[in-house]
């Protein structure tokens, strides 16, 4: 029997968009969860914006804005009703690859056939990514904004996209009718701003005007999550027999492609598969070919990031973008993973 060990003990908010593309939508789908049954808001338009300068263009496929806490809830229980046995609120110390084992927080050892690692953007001690990280590394920041009437009618069916030096921002509406914004910043920007993300964004004024409009016209807001040192870029081409790395173990893509959820589940679906056809030893096969797929997406996206946080390349790409916005949608399709 398979066995899912969790380290929350309820499904909660994290560091994520929260936004599904066609792609994320069709997979879901295949493991039967609607998530416009669960209340995901429907998306059809991207914004993007530097500076004043903006772009706008229809989306070449569905999209929702979900939260996690909302999606990963129905996850668990779709794997709970599939006969997946869930351990929540136990912490992993380490792992053990080569004797495909697990140690617990309170000392317990738990062995398997084969470990399936979907830590996210966390390492474990044990199967760490050896990733190089820049000497400026990203890091993550997420806030959930209660929003005024006239935020909510601007954000309604768009993801918008703010980009600025060393950083970007994404805002959207999720289920509950709350804005999800989500930052991608360079570390030494949030340490010029005292290490608190709100001064960040009072900082940002002149150059992400918008982005600072959009903060400042929410009813509420939250209190803001974040995680270090995200190795955007990597994919693990390699693997230890009997280790399956998925998701953001197994590739980094750039968020504002708003396409890690889905290569977290196409390469859930991947893996299983494997393991279902060829056992433990699949692992390095599986790996390989998660890399090979996710190649361009991860470098396009990457591409996209480094232009998107130069300003002197971001306003003219958005002014480009505004008189040829086919160029945007072109974009929007070519840094997807694909259904799993």
């Amino acid at each position: 029997m398979p066995l899912l060990i969790e380290r929350h003990t309820e499904p909660r908010d994290v560091v994520c968009g929260g936004f599904l593309a066609a792609d994320a939508i069709a997979t879901l789908a295949r493991i039967g969860i609607d998530i416009f049954a669960l209340g995901a808001h429907p998306i059809g338009r991207t914004r993007l914006v530097a500076g004043r300068r903006r772009a706008e263009a229809e989306l070449p496929f569905a999209a929702a804005g979900l939260s996690r806490n909302r999606l990963d809830a129905s996850l668990l229980g779709q794997a709970i009703s599939r006969g997946v046995a869930v351990e929540r609120g136990v912490a992993i110390r380490r792992i053990d690859p080569a004797a495909r084992c697990v140690d617990l927080a309170d000392g317990t050892r738990i062995a398997g056939e084969a470990l399936f690692l979907a830590t996210g953007k966390h390492d474990l001690r044990g199967a760490s990514r050896p990733a190089p990280l820049d000497a400026d590394p990203a890091l993550g920041l997420r806030v959930r904004l209660r929003p005024s009437p006239a935020l909510a009618a601007a954000l309604t069916g768009t993801i918008e996209l703010h980009l600025f030096r060393r950083g970007y921002a994404g805002l959207l509406l999720q289920e509950d009718g709350g804005v999800n914004l989500c930052l991608s910043v360079a570390q030494s920007r949030l340490k010029a701003a005292g290490g608190q993300p709100d001064r960040l964004i009072a900082l940002l004024t002149e150059e992400a005007p918008l982005l600072a409009e959009r903060f400042g016209a929410a009813a509420e807001v939250g209190g803001w999550s974040s995680i270090a040192r995200i190795p955007y870029g990597w994919r693990s081409t390699q693997a230890a027999p009997g280790l399956f790395r998925l998701g953001d173990q197994a590739a980094v893509i750039a968020s504002l492609a708003g396409d890690g959820i889905a290569i977290g589940l196409a390469s859930a679906v991947r893996a299983a598969h494997s393991f279902l056809r060829d056992g433990p030893e699949a692992a390095a096969s599986f790996q390989a070919e998660v890399a090979g797929h996710t190649r361009r997406p991860v470098a396009l996206a990457s591409l996209l990031r480094h232009w998107g946080e130069t300003p002197w390349i971001a306003g003219p790409l958005i002014g480009l973008l505004e008189r040829v916005p086919a160029l945007l949608r072109q974009a929007a399709a070519m840094t997807r993973i694909g259904a799993g």
